[in-house]
């Protein structure tokens, strides 16, 4: 079964969890989180997204974004492409 579509925020504010297909590992060392972050940053520029926390564990990461010019879904889908190329 398909996931819902998100909700439009009203503030448009969103907590983002994303997680490792059957929880499994996403972050092998500190080299793979920091590789994240970096990531981030660079399209936080290019979406106009702003980060006001984050926590990355071994198996998930949570985001809380503030959606600017670009959706949060395109926002989203560019870290996770861009991080999954950098990783393999």
């Amino acid at each position: 079964m398909p996931r819902s579509a998100r909700r439009k925020s009203s503030n448009g504010i969103y907590h983002i969890m994303l997680r490792g297909i059957n929880r499994q590992t996403i972050f092998e060392n500190d080299e793979d989180k920091i590789r994240l972050l970096e990531t981030i940053i660079r399209f936080k520029d290019i979406s106009k997204f702003k980060v006001y926390c984050y926590c990355l564990m071994d198996n998930h990461i949570h985001l809380l974004l503030e959606e600017k010019e670009e959706t949060i879904s395109k926002a989203i889908q560019r870290i996770s492409a861009s991080y999954v190329f950098l990783v393999q």
